[in-house]
């Protein structure tokens, strides 16, 4: 939950006692305030390094959602809007592109093979650079790639191509 919709002690408190952890438990929030939890890619040592340049280089908003990382926190994820954007750097080459058949788009200059696991949104995945970058963003964005331009300047600037 973004800190711009968090409740105010104040006005969960005039709930009283079992009326705030029923509000609590129905909007999705704990009280620590957890991030969604993803799995941390464990990249060669040179892609980590690639990673780390490019998670300087990520922007603070992407289609005005607020970056709000993932727990555990990694320089090798980021995520924006709770959720709805997720980057994960160093993961592994996808079996999937090996397939002569997978869609790809291209970015602002950075390619990218589109995977569309059943029943969640849109998986991208960097092609043809040292380290690959794997964006995942939800259901509202299933027909929409114009978050990827947000990441191609980034990517271009940190990541160099394998060619």
């Amino acid at each position: 939950m973004t800190s711009s919709a968090r409740r105010s002690p104040r006005s969960i408190s005039t709930l009283g006692p079992s009326a705030a952890v029923l509000a609590l438990a129905a909007a999705g929030c704990s009280f620590s305030d957890a991030q969604p939890s993803i799995t941390v890619p464990t990249p060669s040592s040179e892609a980590a390094a690639y990673c780390k340049a490019l998670d300087g280089e990520l922007p603070e908003t992407v289609l005005d959602r607020e970056r709000n990382d993932p727990s555990p926190e990694s320089e090798l994820t980021a995520g924006w809007g709770d959720g709805a954007i997720v980057l994960r750097c160093g993961v592994p080459r996808p079996a999937k592109m090996d397939d002569p058949q997978a869609e790809a788009v291209e970015a602002d200059g950075v390619n990218w093979m589109l995977e569309q696991p059943e029943g969640s949104g849109p998986r991208f995945t960097t092609t043809y650079r040292k380290a690959y970058v794997e964006i995942t963003f939800s259901q509202e964005y299933a027909n929409d790639i114009t978050p990827l331009s947000a990441f191609a300047g980034p990517v271009e600037r940190t990541i160099p191509d394998r060619l």
